[in-house]
């Protein structure tokens, strides 16, 4: 009887074909933009960790707030007919619906923004186009937050 001898270092054997052996390795797969001399080595600490861990949390709480904000306004109270400028002007008489939508806003806003960075450091390949698509997003960010939190805070129902 004859035995046949396969080799143990062959990885991804199909049909006894090797994909890939010591002869044949693997493809070596090349990161989008390669470390230059210029490049600092550990400058951003764990902030892309913080940052990847936001977006978890903010998207579970984000669902809860949302999720709950349209069974609310569509279903218990009477639906989209009902909503207009006394609808939210006694919404927004209560403390809880100003906090509900206060964190929906700015959960929303730095939620989007934090994946939208991330986008930009994925895509724009020039520093300087990088720089300045963040400087607009985090600009457009900041002015947002700030106009809905005086929105909320400052409605008033009695303008006219």
């Amino acid at each position: 009887m004859s035995t046949e001898t396969s080799s143990s270092s062959a990885i991804g054997d199909v049909e006894g074909v090797s994909l890939y052996d010591v002869d044949n390795p693997a493809p070596v797969i090349e990161p989008p933009r390669k470390r230059t001399g210029k490049t600092p080595k550990a400058s951003r600490g764990n902030f892309e960790m913080y940052a990847w861990l936001f977006m978890r949390l903010s998207g579970i709480v984000l669902v809860v707030l949302v999720i709950g904000h349209l069974l609310i306004q569509l279903v218990l109270d009477g639906g989209v007919s009902k909503i207009g400028f006394a609808f939210v002007a006694g919404r927004w008489a209560s403390p809880f619906w100003q906090v509900w939508d206060l964190a929906m806003l700015w959960l929303a806003m730095l939620h989007g923004a934090n994946g939208l960075r991330t986008v930009i450091n994925d895509y724009a390949e020039r520093d300087n186009t990088r720089f300045w698509l963040k400087m607009l997003l985090y600009t457009a960010t900041v002015f947002t937050v700030l106009l809905g939190t005086l929105v909320i805070f400052t409605f008033d129902p009695n303008i006219r």
